[in-house]
């Protein structure tokens, strides 16, 4: 499985993002799990590629927290968790999509 995290210079989540993620696949102890990095550094390159914000978490190239209904973006990124909006998917959500995604 192939994580990439999506972003732009200067995303203020872009490490909380990481570190989350690393922390959720050592609690399900996954191993198969490769961790990309892509800077989109312009609106054009955001466009063409369906970026949806800094930070944006592709699984096998595919966003597993948003759709094509969710709009292009070349700013910062939002996730709705149990503790209201965080610049990061939470690590309990993490979790779970690692565990789905077996």
């Amino acid at each position: 499985m192939t994580i990439t995290i999506q972003f732009f210079n200067g995303c203020p989540h872009r490490h909380l993002a990481a570190q989350r993620l690393r922390q959720a696949i050592a609690d399900v102890r996954r191993d198969d799990v490769e961790i990309t990095h892509q800077l989109i550094d312009s609106p054009d390159e955001a466009e063409r590629v369906g970026f949806h914000g800094s930070p944006t978490l592709l699984i096998n190239r595919q966003d597993m927290f948003g759709g094509r209904e969710t709009p292009v973006n070349f700013g910062c990124r939002v996730y709705e968790t149990a503790e209201g909006l965080q610049g990061a998917p939470s690590v309990e959500q993490l979790r779970d999509l690692l565990e789905s995604a077996q």
